[in-house]
């Protein structure tokens, strides 16, 4: 059951009780308690529900108060995908900053995914728009006597560039990170992680705490997996920061060219089995010979070879059945339609820019979510899928 602690925890001026926070600690009861009715509390664990409940209040506190979050969200997906929400085509009936059936449609989408065990959950599984069909008529039922929440408005009248706003803007990015409703979803699965990573070596609580609020400094996290800087500006100022392009006229990698030579100018190579991975290191890429190089991947059937011109050399191993190029012999259609969304959302299954140019190229035609069939999704919303699953694995760099 929902405690008042934990509604508490995730309000901006935790641990301050504002006078408006019972207001939406019961709503997020109501949200539950009728969660209650439908197939989701079979399918979800109730903290699953309970946590769902608590992210759809925050994005209902955010946009009543317009404090900025919400906005900097919805306006960075537009710039990205054409599209305020990911995955939906809105009308001319969606209003910006204000409550939107598609907005409760993602966000219910977004918080099982990444809170449950149904990790690839399709975003219109018939239990996630029941869902939320209910829980906005329910918010929208509720507008007219819901209060501005108050403590919402920490980033009001901030400038980023002022130095006397540096100790308000610390306060808020760490808000962000570590307890704010859109951001803490995706950063359940990377905390939980490096938790049970901590308490296997012996690590106290305190030293856990620091661990994590140093990983706040260093990995991307929310939906969009952007570092936290980035996330304070959005907030703030509704855009990411001015970026500066690096422009150095520096010689190609040597394995660059080569493998460039080998494939006549396709920057990728699918071969099969290690025997053949480990020749075409010594015999085209120039490697040592007699030696076997990367043993620890010496039990893998296939792998996939990508350099590019300032990082070198990349490998993927075990994914060339899920990629459909014209020079890969070993596509399989039908272990790829179970395994090619594996490449967008499990970590560590294929580096950042052999995915990225994957996608682009138009070679994960068959990733789609569990028990769905619709690949026009995952194609069209690769990007999305990726930041938000992947986090550091595919922003990294």
């Amino acid at each position: 059951m929902l405690s008042f602690e934990t509604f508490l925890f995730g309000q901006p001026r935790y641990p301050d009780e504002m006078s408006t926070d019972r207001f939406y600690f019961n709503l997020a009861k109501r949200l539950i308690e009728d969660a209650g009715k439908t197939d989701a509390a079979r399918r979800w664990h109730p903290s699953v529900i309970d946590r769902a409940a608590l992210c759809l209040v925050g994005y209902y506190q955010d946009m009543i108060a317009d404090a900025g979050l919400w906005h900097g969200f919805i306006d960075e997906c537009r710039r990205l995908y054409s599209t305020p929400v990911p995955f939906f085509t809105v009308g001319e009936d969606y209003v910006d900053y204000e409550l939107n059936r598609e907005d409760v449609g993602f966000l219910v989408w977004y918080a099982v995914a990444m809170y449950s065990d149904d990790r690839c959950i399709y975003p219109f599984d018939a239990g996630i728009v029941e869902l939320a069909d209910r829980w906005f008529r329910i918010l929208e039922e509720s507008y007219d006597e819901a209060p501005v929440p108050e403590g919402f408005h920490l980033a009001h009248e901030l400038d980023v560039y002022d130095p006397e706003d540096q100790e308000m803007l610390l306060r808020l990015g760490n808000w962000l990170y570590l307890h704010s409703w859109l951001l803490m979803p995706a950063f359940a699965y990377t905390s939980s992680e490096l938790i049970s990573n901590l308490h296997g070596e012996g690590k106290s609580d305190v030293q856990i705490a620091e661990a994590l609020q140093g990983v706040a400094g260093s990995h991307p996290t929310g939906p969009l997996a952007l570092f936290i800087g980035e996330w304070v500006h959005l907030t703030v100022r509704h855009r990411l920061p001015s970026r500066t392009q690096k422009t150095e006229n520096k010689e190609a990698h040597p394995s660059y060219k080569k493998l460039m030579d080998d494939t006549g100018g396709v920057p990728v190579k699918f071969i099969s089995g290690y025997d053949n991975f480990n020749n075409y290191l010594i015999n085209v890429l120039g490697w040592q010979p007699g030696v076997s190089h990367l043993q620890q991947l010496s039990q893998c059937r296939d792998f996939v070879v990508m350099s590019n011109p300032d990082k070198g050399l990349l490998v993927a191993a075990d994914i060339c059945r899920c990629i459909k190029a014209p020079s890969n012999p070993f596509y399989d259609e039908d272990y790829a339609k179970v395994n090619a969304i594996r490449l967008l959302t499990e970590r560590g299954v294929c580096p950042h820019d052999l995915l990225s140019f994957i996608c682009e190229q138009g070679w994960l035609v068959d990733a789609r979510f569990l028990h769905s069939d619709d690949t026009v999704i995952t194609r069209k919303y690769h990007d999305f899928i990726a930041r938000c699953y992947l986090q550091l694995y595919y922003r990294g760099d």
